[in-house]
């Protein structure tokens, strides 16, 4: 065997284009951190304001939201984690070999376009937190109206480029800072502004029982009533709504990226993080501060931006809350449309591809429409990769338990697989058909369409050679991969070994940065519990705003220190 021969065809591929090296596998942590911080972004003000604009009533979303996003959970753990772990792909790579050259090239288009502009919103989310801080006029129109917004755009967008440049490492070392703030700004703000709810619907600045924080929800957040006056939403469409919110990466298959990394398939369970610390506690944690917000400015919750929001629930805090979620959804979104570039680019390298993808974002950003939209632009996205999702868990899942061959395509060396473009293009007609005959609630459309797409793609694949074994084919597949295995071996001895910090001064800067946290959420609890009376509460939120945004600071510097001193490594030998 010719070893050098061998590894010659693997040295010129993109770590990309590979399966991840087992060397590079990720603990549960880096996922818990990474969703975590990904899920409470700058759209969970947003959405929060929505349930409020929808109609939703108290009890529903507290229990529907918890029932859909632990079924959001489940569809990770089941669906995605184990296809993203066996193949050890992203789903652009791997779909090039079960649908061909010419469908994965649709389908990366499509997943450059949605990241991209998924990436712009959050970044002009980030940069309207700035304008509010530096008296900027408002963004109105569509188009930028102010020289300054797009400099603040330009920079915000530099420095999301710059992190997204340096991979899955960089993008879950920065969530895995933010994450555990950002959690608590959230539980701080609707602690903070709770009392002022409660002191205007029930005089008294604090809930007494269960019964009285009922009656505060209903009659001034979550009504019941939506924005036109009509009956709003009921727990069937809440729990479907914290369902579907993530469609396009776990039914879809879009996180086949970041999963690919995962040690084990039960890492699914990781996005847990982001599901209940992120869409669930901080989608009510939005409503409780946009209806508090509401109430000190007099305006109705709708009519006010993330900015508005999250100075009054969090001071100076707020515009920093506002900035690094926007970053962190901007960071991993980008991330991905780099991913879905280098796909069909495929002679460029990672960094290259999400350079320019970079560029045309930030320009992107620079259209506040673009965040205006992005809610929509979600619902159809997912609705879009559905039936990609379930063609790729039709080949890798059902096939092998129903005697037909998977990868048959790229067995057959074909660059066009018509069951694959077929079921795609009918799957989308089926989903939007549904939408447009109104049969079944809009937020429930991705689960009969997935079934559908599965069972068209197993029927057409059957016509088309899926039955037939392809016993040499399989023969030399496995071949490679085992020499895929010892090149990846080999590389790895050249890279430096990380060598863990414990030493006593990390673990006083982690300690001391987790105190600043903690600082944070006993002066929430003061405001929330310590104000006698509306005098004292507002002297007690001023304290809050004044010594969270020091404490804040004082995270991030010594998080920060204490994740560069353990990034320490030594050369290994080779």
């Amino acid at each position: 065997m010719n070893t050098t021969e061998d590894f010659k065809q693997f040295e010129h591929l993109e770590e990309e284009q590979l399966p991840v090296a087992k060397h590079k596998l990720h603990d549960w942590t880096h996922f818990a951190g990474l969703y975590a911080a990904e899920h409470v972004a700058a759209t969970e003000f947003v959405i929060g304001a929505t349930f409020v604009a929808l109609g939703a009533k108290t009890m529903d979303i507290i229990l529907g939201l918890l029932i859909g996003n632990i079924l959001a959970v489940l569809s990770w753990r089941f669906i995605t984690s184990p296809i993203a772990v066996d193949t050890r792909l992203s789903l652009y790579t791997y779909l090039n070999k079960i649908a061909g050259d010419s469908m994965t090239k649709m389908y990366n288009w499509a997943n450059v376009i949605i990241f991209s502009v998924i990436s712009a919103a959050m970044i002009t989310v980030s940069s309207t937190a700035v304008r509010f801080a530096f008296n900027i006029p408002a963004q109105l129109n569509w188009y930028p109206t102010n020289t300054w917004f797009i400099l603040i755009v330009l920079a915000v967008g530099i420095f999301v480029v710059f992190i997204a440049l340096y991979g899955f490492n960089a993008v879950s070392e920065f969530s895995g800072i933010c994450a555990p703030w950002l959690f608590v700004m959230f539980t701080s703000g609707a602690m903070v502004l709770l009392p002022a709810l409660s002191i205007d619907v029930l005089d008294k600045t604090l809930p007494s029982n269960w019964i009285d924080f009922m009656t505060l929800g209903d009659q001034s957040i979550w009504t019941g009533i939506n924005s036109d006056g009509a009956p709003g939403i009921g727990l069937v469409e809440v729990i479907g709504f914290g369902w579907a919110a993530n469609t396009i990466t776990h039914f879809g298959l879009i996180d086949m990226a970041l999963l690919r990394f995962a040690k084990k398939k039960s890492y699914g369970y990781a996005t847990s993080t982001g599901m209940m610390f992120g869409h669930y506690v901080a989608w009510i944690a939005a409503g409780i501060m946009g209806a508090g917000a509401a109430v000190i400015l007099g305006k109705s919750i709708i009519e006010l931006d993330p900015g508005d929001v999250a100075y009054y629930a969090l001071g100076w805090s707020g515009f920093v809350i506002v900035i690094i979620a926007g970053w962190t959804t901007a960071i991993t979104n980008l991330y991905r449309a780099g991913l879905a570039a280098q796909a069909i680019f495929f002679n460029h390298s990672r960094k290259k591809t999400t350079i320019v993808v970079g560029l045309i974002t930030i320009i992107i950003a620079c259209f506040p429409f673009v965040f205006s939209q992005i809610l929509p632009l979600l619902t159809y996205a997912g609705l879009l990769v559905v039936p990609v999702g379930a063609i790729v868990f039709a080949e890798h899942q059902v096939f092998p338990k129903i005697g037909y061959t998977r990868y048959w395509s790229s067995y057959r060396k074909l660059t066009f697989s018509m069951p694959a473009i077929a079921s795609w293009g009918l799957g989308l007609v089926f989903g939007f058909g549904l939408n447009f005959l109104d049969v079944i609630s809009f937020y429930y459309l991705f689960i009969p369409t997935w079934f559908f797409t599965i069972v068209v793609y197993t029927l057409l694949a059957s016509k088309y050679g899926a039955k037939e074994t392809y016993a040499e084919e399989v023969k030399e597949e496995g071949l490679r991969n085992e020499t895929i295995e010892r090149f990846q071996a080999e590389q790895a001895k050249k890279e430096p070994v990380q060598v863990k910090d414990v030493s006593v001064f990390s673990k006083i800067l982690r300690i001391l940065a987790i105190a600043a946290l903690a600082i944070t959420m006993v002066l929430a609890c003061n405001v929330l519990f310590g104000s006698a009376s509306e005098t004292d509460y507002i002297a007690n939120r001023e304290l809050f705003y004044t010594y969270t945004f020091i404490c804040t600071i004082v995270y991030f510097v010594l998080a920060y220190w204490a994740l560069k001193r353990g990034k320490s490594s030594i050369a290994s030998e080779a």
